[in-house]
């Protein structure tokens, strides 16, 4: 059975492609997904999935953020379910169309078997937003969404489901690899809004990030304390007038320098004049 339930009525599938996993939280009126895979036919597998779990029916889909892998099953699920309300941050959803066909047309360089599908599948953006914080009620519980500020992209959102003591943490916190620093990241606001996130935490908090394994609230400080890393040493190394171009050779990373680039061109980028000492050039 794809889907663990990890606490009282929350479940969490792991999917291989891409390391993604898909939350689901039941309610007395039904199921929230968390979250939908990255194409028509693997949203298809997901919800044979959540039949075979017979848990419920799907009332809500929520959205973590923009990203093709987290939202282009949408339009599967409204197929299956019908016009389901799907959850996301007012800016993650103005976003998902551009961050898809943008996916899209440079997916044409990756030799992958889901490719063909992924090109394929139509892009259906979240239609219930909000800007700080929004509850979805199911019932007998409500799942309460949060944008604790800016880090993988600008509109993150996590999924806190308070009874349970579960926050679904989007790609803010990543297990199976390093954070993923893309071209829409804010390395140098990631620190504090996981600041933020903590603040959602008890120490006995189960932690679901965006792809790999469920971790655990000191997972999140470690992580937060190298996200911190990656930010204060693009601080530093603006500060002392090192080219961005320089910058990941004259600094120790606590992540791999190949997955840093956008990071260190972003954080740049982020900083104010008065930061950086002039010219970097």
């Amino acid at each position: 059975m794809p889907f663990t339930e990890i606490a009282d009525r929350v479940w969490v599938a792991h999917y291989d492609f891409i390391d993604l996993n898909i939350g689901l939280v039941g309610g007395s009126r039904g199921l929230a997904v968390v979250d939908t895979y990255a194409s028509g036919q693997l949203a298809r597998d997901v919800i044979d999935d959540i039949r075979a779990l017979g848990a419920g029916e799907v009332v809500a889909v929520v959205n973590t953020h923009e990203h093709f892998d987290h939202t282009f099953g949408n339009g599967t699920f409204r197929q299956e379910y019908g016009d389901l309300p799907i959850h996301a941050t007012e800016e993650a959803a103005a976003r998902t169309i551009p961050s898809g066909e943008a996916w899209k047309a440079k997916s044409e360089k990756y030799d992958d078997p889901h490719m063909p599908d992924i090109r394929a599948t139509a892009i259906v953006p979240a239609d219930h937003t909000f800007s700080s914080a929004a509850v979805v009620d199911l019932g007998d519980r409500a799942i309460e969404l949060v944008h604790p500020g800016r880090g993988h992209t600008a509109g993150d959102l996590v999924v806190r489901v308070p009874d349970a003591d579960v926050l679904l943490a989007g790609d803010l916190i990543e297990q199976s690899g390093p954070p993923a620093y893309g071209t829409d990241c804010f390395p140098m606001d990631w620190p504090l809004t996981l600041d933020l996130v903590i603040q959602l935490m008890t120490p006995a908090t189960v932690v679901v990030p965006g792809h790999g394994a469920v971790v655990d609230r000191e997972f999140v400080f470690d992580q937060r304390a190298d996200i911190g890393v990656v930010a204060e040493t693009i601080r530093d190394l603006a500060g002392r007038g090192v080219p961005v171009a320089d910058a990941l050779a004259e600094a120790e990373w606590p992540f791999p320098r190949e997955a840093l680039g956008d990071a260190v061109r972003l954080g740049y980028e982020q900083l104010p004049r008065s930061q950086k000492r002039l010219p970097l050039l």
